[in-house]
């Protein structure tokens, strides 16, 4: 049995351990979280969230792309949200990385240079701080005042805020 295989029978033991309900589609919370796909994270263990209280959006680095500002601007445009949390950690693979050498390996491997951008970073505060302001400053996301961030040290599991003191 392949790993996929073995998550759908976990999956079939879930749902038949559970009762049937319904949520809302909009998040209780009125929240929704952008940080990393790390899977030493368990977003919604580490802040304590139920099913239904946020959206929980997770790319390489947590940082925020285009396609994040589309996910943000939906969920607060249309399920309701109406704050933002940015969650990035300690010990972070995009810290391991460069964008020329990235992008280099890929177009070698692949004869392709990707189109996205890699978005690596050596300060995950200052990479806080970045993701920070690209949300303040995006007009498409309208509830921009409460958005704060945050590094997750993932080995003592506890979240320090990042303060952004200038819109420089």
């Amino acid at each position: 049995m392949d790993t996929i295989d073995q998550l759908l029978a976990n999956n079939r033991g879930f749902a038949d351990s559970l009762p049937d309900k319904h949520l809302d589609v909009e998040p209780s919370r009125r929240l929704a979280i952008v940080t990393c796909m790390d899977s030493r994270l368990d977003v919604f263990a580490a802040l304590g969230l139920a099913d239904g209280e946020a959206h929980v959006l997770r790319n390489a680095g947590g940082v925020i792309t285009d396609d994040v500002i589309r996910s943000l601007s939906v969920s607060q445009r249309r399920l309701g949200t109406t704050e933002v949390m940015l969650i990035h950690h300690t010990d972070c693979g995009m810290q391991k990385l460069t964008d020329d050498g990235f992008r280099a390996e890929l177009e070698e491997t692949t004869g392709i240079s990707p189109a996205f951008a890699i978005e690596s970073f050596r300060d995950v505060e200052d990479d806080v701080r970045q993701s920070i302001r690209r949300v303040r400053r995006s007009t498409f996301i309208p509830h921009r005042e409460n958005v704060r961030g945050f590094v997750y040290d993932v080995d003592t599991h506890r979240l320090d805020e990042i303060t952004v003191d200038d819109e420089g």
